[in-house]
């Protein structure tokens, strides 16, 4: 009776962890998957990692594919289907990127049947077409030397528009995934339009004027380890410092010996989104004298919680070298995801940087996806690079927020005006400056239909008799 006693608690807690296993089923497949391909789940409970042992779906008689994710898995999924990469991982009918798949975890066991339409490799339709803006975007190699971690990687360039034309010197941005910087062909879940919102801010004479953007691929397989200065037990990680070591002792001379930089630490940057977020903090906290501008999307900081919270600590702000941080997430997109980004503000708050410098920004549309920080990189662009003196003409509102959801829109969006605003023109500019639609607003909230629109990015202008605002628009 005593032993019963003391292992019923023990029975009743594991019997209520396995009631809330979920089992993913993908019952179709594209008709070209390899009879022999192995499928796997990446999603925001396994870092995106798109050939996880520990997710691979094990195949059926009947055909189907299952994977019983484990007892701890909880909460609001996001996640992808892929073969192994993200190369090949599922598109939607045309071979196009798809939006991540979502799931809420409930308290009893489930199946929850999916299928796969197509994916992005077998498309079959002829090479892709680059979207890289041209004559902008130049890859500059595709085996650049990484001496400290004896390794070659792809590196991309961005010129501005007048580069060719002018001897002016540029800031420069360096961004991480450079897969997912420029070019759709190349990305493995969308591209951030970075080449393209830079050229049509420059185009519309919004400042900053001009910037080089520097985009180094990932390492597919050493992404987490090159992301992270620190080691998760279960991810790997480790080799960030030696990865960062390369951006400024490597990487940096070669792009300000061979390109018209502005090299000083008040115009150069670093941004990237999820292990990207985290690598780029950890580089301007190690480089305070080398970087004054971050752009940090999404941060996956929940990998390295503890071993970061330390280090902040540890490296209060550098007097004299004020540093701007621009920190951008969704409200749903993990559990974590707002308190560690808010924890980390206040750790670099508390460490000396000034309020000013420490913009905090929560979506309540945002996702852990191309498509939310592609959108969100123009604000994030424009804070982080404008002039530290205003002028005149930039207090006249270019840095005003107004509201549109949803976005990215496929036919109506809902433009909210900014407070204060009773009336405001309307206009649309596509990628190459062109006014492709205008419209007067006369309601703090107003319908827009977007219908007719082209697939792509796009700005939207606001205006009224004393001031003007822009925000960006998906297109799907």
């Amino acid at each position: 009776m005593r032993l019963s006693t003391l292992l019923l608690p023990l029975l009743l807690l594991l019997s209520g962890s396995i009631s809330a296993q979920t089992t993913l089923r993908i019952t179709s497949v594209p008709a070209n998957t390899p009879a022999n391909a192995t499928l796997y789940v990446a999603g925001n409970f396994n870092n995106w990692n798109p050939g996880s042992a520990a997710h691979a779906f094990v195949k059926q008689p009947n055909g189907s594919y299952e994977l019983t994710l484990a007892p701890t898995v909880t909460g609001t999924l996001e996640f992808k289907f892929t073969r192994g990469a993200w190369a090949s991982v599922e598109a939607d009918a045309q071979y196009a990127d798809i939006p991540n798949r979502r799931y809420t975890v409930g308290s009893t066991p489930v199946t929850v049947d999916f299928q796969v339409a197509n994916w992005k490799d077998l498309g079959g339709a002829g090479p892709c077409q680059s979207t890289a803006l041209q004559p902008n975007v130049q890859v500059i190699s595709t085996s650049f030397q990484i001496p400290q971690l004896g390794r070659t990687r792809r590196v991309w360039v961005y010129l501005p528009n007048d580069y060719a034309t002018s001897t002016r010197r540029y800031p420069v941005v360096y961004l991480h995934d450079g897969q997912n910087v420029f070019d759709n062909c190349t990305s493995f879940s969308g591209e951030w339009g970075v080449d393209e919102t830079m050229s049509q801010l420059q185009q519309q004479g919004i400042d900053p004027a001009g910037c080089i953007a520097v985009a180094v691929d990932n390492g597919g397989g050493q992404r987490l380890n090159e992301y992270s200065p620190w080691n998760n037990p279960q991810y790997g990680g480790g080799q960030g410092d030696q990865y960062v070591d390369f951006l400024v002792q490597t990487l940096k001379p070669y792009i300000d010996t061979n390109y018209r930089t502005l090299p000083d630490r008040l115009n150069t940057g670093i941004a990237g989104s999820s292990m990207g977020g985290l690598i780029s903090l950890y580089a301007a906290v190690k480089y305070p004298a080398v970087y004054g501008r971050v752009g940090v999307f999404s941060p996956a900081f929940w990998f390295a919680e503890a071993q970061l919270k330390n280090y902040l600590r540890q490296h209060p702000a550098t007097a004299g070298q004020p540093t701007r941080f621009y920190f951008v997430c969704g409200a749903q997109e993990s559990q974590t995801m707002v308190p560690l980004m808010q924890a980390v503000r206040d750790s670099l708050q508390r460490g000396g940087h000034a309020t000013a410098d420490l913009n905090y920004q929560v979506r309540a549309d945002g996702q852990h996806a191309e498509w939310f920080w592609r959108r969100e990189f123009p604000a994030a662009y424009q804070w982080l690079y404008r002039p530290a003196v205003p002028t005149a003409a930039r207090t006249a509102g270019t840095f005003v927020r107004f509201s549109v959801f949803p976005n990215p829109a496929a036919e109506t969006v809902l433009v909210q005006l900014p407070a204060g605003w009773r009336e405001a023109k309307l206009e649309v500019v596509d990628t190459t400056g062109r006014v492709v639609m205008r419209q007067t607003l006369r309601q703090s909230e107003t319908p827009v239909n977007v219908a007719a629109l082209l697939r792509g990015t796009y700005t939207l202008r606001l205006r009224n008799s004393k001031k003007s605002a822009a925000e960006t628009l998906v297109k799907e």
